[in-house]
């Protein structure tokens, strides 16, 4: 039996999360059913990140045990050609038997956009949360730094939790682009695991701190669980799970045994 795993880019508006749910459409529910409609095998896709109904994804992972006799090349064009317009498979590797797209990996890269211009963008209304007032990018960047580290994330996620509510936070980060003319904020937090709404929370947080209403000192205050009343839930539609990498992971096929083989779209490189 073979173990592959896939590269999954998805624009989740329309779906209830990425977990399999009996209330709507969900992305796990998508890609289980073109998998049995291109191998004939009813499979577990199991996925290395939940994320809520509106959340989108660049590089959510999947695999799949399977005996298809497909190549890698059909797997991609077939299941793209099946998949609804969107999800994407970005790339299909094959992996060693006991690779979990969950528990095996490493690191989680998670991104959040604001638009933040005088008017909100018509063309990113579903992409991006709208803040009017100007941000303080700088002061949001500071406090953000703050996570780095090791830190019991529970003050800024909704339980319950089953184990550890401590997680390694790698890098986080605050700046400004702008896209076609539009001037957005974005949040770029990696760490090895995340809480629920952990990423919402905290960006709820920093937008408060972008527009005055507290300082570095109450973000600490926040994360520290000392003040729940300046915590704010970001809404999902500026949330993206941009990579998940695994050990080895040189921005390639992470624990393959083979390159992978892409889609039509190259992977961004992060």
């Amino acid at each position: 039996m073979r173990n592959i795993a896939l590269r999954i880019e998805y624009d989740g508006t329309d779906f209830v999360g990425s977990q399999w749910q009996t209330n709507g459409r969900s992305v796990q529910g998508a890609l289980e059913a073109a998998w049995q409609q291109l191998t004939g095998e009813r499979r577990r896709m199991i996925l290395a990140g939940r994320t809520d109904a509106g959340v989108h994804a660049r590089g959510q992972v999947a695999n799949v045990h399977t005996d298809t006799r497909h190549s890698l090349v059909t797997i991609v064009r077939g299941l793209n050609g099946i998949l609804p317009k969107d999800i994407g498979i970005l790339a299909a590797w094959e992996v060693p038997e006991d690779f979990h797209a969950r528990y095996s990996a490493v690191r989680r890269e998670y991104r959040y956009v604001i638009d933040n211009g005088r008017t909100p963008s018509p063309l990113l209304r579903r992409h991006a949360a709208y803040v009017p007032r100007h941000l303080d990018v700088a002061a949001m960047d500071a406090a953000v730094r703050q996570v780095i580290g090791t830190h019991d994330f529970a003050p800024l996620s909704d339980g319950p939790h089953a184990g550890s509510t401590v997680r390694i936070c790698y890098d986080a980060r605050c700046t400004r682009v702008d896209v076609w003319g539009q001037p957005l904020v974005l949040i770029d937090i990696a760490a090895n695991a995340f809480l629920r709404h952990m990423v919402r929370n905290l960006v709820g947080t920093l937008i408060q701190v972008g527009e005055g209403r507290i300082d570095a000192a109450g973000f600490a205050a926040v994360l520290a669980g000392a003040d729940r009343r300046a915590r704010v839930l970001a809404p999902a539609h500026g949330l993206y799970l941009m990579a998940v990498r695994y050990p080895g992971d040189d921005g390639g096929a992470a624990g393959s045994s083979a390159a992978p083989v892409e889609g039509t779209d190259t992977r961004t490189q992060l």
